[in-house]
C-alpha cells in the first residue's frame, strides 16, 4: 500500500520537527521537510520532483507571505492539497476569508491544533475532502464575503458561458436550485421531471466535482464562479445557502 507522501514548509525548524514527529508515528504517511527561505522557486521545484499528497504550508502570521505561495502550489499542482497553518493566537475571520481565496483545502491554527487533529485533517485532505468546509460553516460573516465576491464577479460580466465547466446546462441549472435551498423534490416539481432523475443528475455533479456530498459541490460552483445565486444584502438565507454539513435531503445515492 502506497503513503501519503506529506511535506512541511515552514521557515522553523523547530517547527517542522515537531510537526513531522507527530505526522511520523503514523506508518500510512511519508513526511519530508523543506525550509521555504531557500527561496520560492527551490520550494516549487522541490513540489514538482516529490509531487505531494498534501503541502502543509506556513501562512506567514502577521504578513501572511505565505498566501501567494499556496496560490501558486493550488493552480500548478492541483493534485497536491494545501493545509495552511497559521501562529495566529486569535480567530481572525479576514485570515481564514485570503486562505479560502488562496484555494486551500484545510486551515488550521496551530497553537490551538493538537496532533490527532493534524493527523486527521492530513487524511482527509489526502482523500480529497475539504476540512476548511468546517471552518467556513462555522463563521457566518466570511460565508457572507465569500459569496458576496462571487456576486461581484458574476456583476462583472463573467456568465457560465465564459468559462469552461464539465457541467452540462442542465447540472448547472440544477446546481444553482440547490444552491438556492431547494430539495431533491421541489427542483423536481419546478423542473416537470422525476425526483429520481434530479438524483441522477446530482450524482453526476458530485462525481465531475468530485464533492463530498450536495454543499461542497455548491461551495466549488461558486467559488470558481460557475453558478451565481441571489441573496439579499443582509444575507438573511445564508445559512441554508452556505451550511458545508450534508444537506437534510442528500444522501448517497445523490
Amino acid at each position: 500500500m502506497s503513503k501519503t507522501i506529506v511535506m512541511i514548509i515552514d521557515d522553523e525548524p523547530f517547527f517542522r520537527a515537531g510537526v513531522r514527529q507527530a505526522l511520523s508515528q503514523q506508518d500510512s504517511l511519508e513526511v519530508l521537510e523543506f525550509d521555504p527561505e531557500e527561496g520560492e522557486k527551490t520550494t516549487i521545484e522541490q513540489i514538482a520532483a516529490n509531487s505531494p499528497d498534501v503541502v502543509l504550508l506556513d501562512i506567514g502570521y502577521p504578513t501572511l507571505r505565505g498566501l501567494d505561495l499556496g496560490r501558486k502550489i493550488a493552480r500548478g499542482f492541483p493534485a497536491t492539497k494545501v493545509v495552511m497553518l497559521s501562529a495566529n493566537p486569535n480567530d481572525d475571520d479576514e485570515e481564514l476569508f485570503e486562505v479560502i481565496k488562496s484555494g486551500a483545502a484545510a486551515y488550521l491554527r496551530s497553537k490551538d491544533c493538537v496532533p490527532t487533529e493534524l493527523i486527521e485533517t492530513v487524511r482527509r485532505t489526502s482523500r480529497g475532502e475539504y476540512p476548511i468546509n468546517d471552518s467556513v460553516s462555522s463563521r457566518p460573516k466570511v460565508a457572507w464575503r465569500v459569496l458576496r465576491q462571487f456576486q461581484d464577479i458574476a456583476a462583472m460580466g463573467m456568465t457560465i458561458e465564459d468559462i469552461t465547466t464539465p457541467l452540462t446546462s442542465k447540472e448547472v441549472q440544477i446546481l444553482t436550485y440547490i444552491a438556492e435551498g431547494n430539495t431533491n423534490k421541489r427542483i423536481a416539481s419546478i423542473l416537470g421531471i422525476s425526483e429520481q432523475t434530479i438524483k441522477n443528475h446530482v450524482s453526476a455533479i458530485l462525481r465531475k466535482l468530485n464533492a463530498n456530498d450536495r454543499a461542497h459541490a455548491v461551495f466549488l460552483a461558486l467559488r470558481n464562479g460557475w453558478i451565481a445565486i441571489e441573496v439579499d444584502n443582509n444575507g438573511k438565507r445564508l445559512g441554508d445557502r452556505i451550511a458545508l454539513g450534508p444537506h437534510p435531503d442528500s444522501s448517497s445515492s445523490g
